[in-house]
């Protein structure tokens, strides 16, 4: 009787292995997320390079224009 509890006991582990390695691949199956968008498209850096370039703009527009306005003595 022991041996047909240990038989028994076996074989129901080894069924439910083998229904487990039939069902685990099932659980795992997952579609991949799609990719995500390039977070630069160049745009941002054409926009960056505008704006420092505005900048530059700006600061030898008020270092120049002292000198423009220094002989009227408005500075």
């Amino acid at each position: 009787m022991a041996v047909n509890r240990a038989l028994l006991v076996t074989a129901m582990s080894m069924m439910f292995a083998f229904l487990l390695s039939i069902v685990c691949p099932c659980v795992e199956a997952q579609s991949l997320a799609p990719a995500p968008a390039p977070a630069s498209d160049g745009t941002s850096i054409d926009q960056g390079i505008a704006y420092a370039l505005m900048i530059v703009a700006l600061l030898l527009t008020y270092l120049i224009h002292p000198l423009d306005a220094f002989p009227y003595g408005l500075f």
